[in-house]
């Protein structure tokens, strides 16, 4: 038969899931502060609250861990687009914050993660991952093209990319 447990104990409980500290849970919970240091050790060593506790904590633990599935989920809203990040821009006016869509190298890496977890992959998966990542590297290209930034680009990354694309096309 489980034993149930008075409103102090309880919030006793409670209390020293949220702090960790017995003497400040049993202060908390109302006990003297004189024996607060006593009576939580006490508390602690009784079974039942010890059994109150350990669920509390479980609970607690499922709800903030994420599981596979929840994981995959959102890897998938993410490599889908759906998943929104926030962007902060200063201009002389202000600073402002806006929302956007994970940019083409988040998804790929987002895509990759998902693949990783089916080893049974198909070859139409890979080719479109590789299209992506080619169609992200001209765009960072052409970007960096039309700032002006060149200092660090390596054009040979590009140049490989489109390569590759032409000769998967002649491969087909």
């Amino acid at each position: 038969m489980k034993r149930k447990l008075t409103a102090k104990q309880k919030r006793f409980a409670n209390s020293y899931i949220e702090s960790g500290n017995a003497t400040k849970a049993a202060i908390d919970a109302g006990y003297s502060k004189k024996t607060a240091a006593v009576i939580g050790n006490e508390n602690l060593i009784k079974p039942y609250i010890k059994s109150y506790i350990t669920e509390r904590m479980k609970e607690i633990e499922s709800d903030k861990i994420m599981d596979a599935t929840e994981a995959l989920q959102l890897l998938t809203s993410i490599a889908r687009g759906k998943e929104k990040e926030t962007v902060i821009a200063s201009t002389p006016d202000g600073v402002y914050k806006t929302r956007k869509e994970a940019d083409l190298k988040t998804r790929i890496i987002a895509l990759k993660e998902i693949l990783k977890r089916f080893p049974d992959n198909d070859q139409l998966l890979k080719q479109q991952v590789r299209k992506l990542e080619a169609d992200a590297n001209i765009a960072e290209f052409k970007a960096k093209m039309l700032t002006g930034d060149t200092d660090g680009i390596d054009k040979t990354v590009i140049l490989d990319d489109l390569e590759g694309d032409q000769d998967e096309r002649n491969k087909d």
